[in-house]
């Protein structure tokens, strides 16, 4: 579970992956991966795929959860479920070469086919030693909408993918603390009986 860090420790997770995976790429020096508003110059030496998070919203498949009770004695304490997000990446390719791009592309694809699921040692900042898992899924977008986001960042088009990163789980910090019932009285109604 997670504070308000988990966003930034989730795009850091995912850049620490890719980068790892792009290492095997050749010429030296390989490509790294950065996370970007892809505002201003970018860099093309070394090469990288920049991470630009597009979109928060929350998992609508995680939604209607019961609340969380930890038993604190004397009292039980509740809060509200952890707010599961989904958020939505644009991976850009930069080198200056179009087919170095494809194979930075491609290799992008397979380590995150690969590895769909980060967990345990991948996972950075916040997220390190926690058993969370961050599901990592091709989520594509139409040439229109990737044409939009290159238009709002005043770029020209460039080739990219989008993904979707579940479950990032953000904790509540309102809590209740109640006292657990330790007996209860039963008392018959006397309803609907006649005197």
């Amino acid at each position: 579970m997670g504070d308000f860090n988990i966003i930034s420790d989730t795009s850091a997770t995912l850049a620490s992956v890719l980068t790892d995976g792009l290492s095997t790429l050749a010429p030296a020096p390989p490509p790294i991966a950065e996370i970007s508003d892809l505002q201003g110059i970018i860099a093309t030496n070394p090469a990288r795929v920049t991470l630009f998070l597009t979109e928060i919203i929350e998992d609508p498949s995680a939604r209607n959860r019961p609340p969380v009770r930890r038993d604190t004695p004397p009292t039980l304490a509740i809060s509200k479920p952890p707010m599961a997000l989904l958020l939505r990446y644009l991976l850009t390719p930069w080198s200056g070469d179009r087919l170095t791009d494809h194979r930075i592309l491609g290799r992008v694809l397979q380590v995150l086919y690969d590895g769909a699921i980060l967990s345990g040692s991948q996972l950075v900042g916040g997220l390190a030693g926690g058993d969370d898992a961050l599901k990592v899924t091709l989520a594509p977008l139409t040439l229109e909408d990737r044409t939009r986001i290159f238009q709002a960042v005043q770029k020209p088009y460039h080739l990219s993918v989008s993904y979707e990163v579940r479950v990032v789980a953000v904790d509540s910090e309102r809590e209740q603390s109640r006292r657990p019932v330790a007996s209860r009285t039963l008392v018959p109604s006397t309803a609907g009986t006649s005197p």
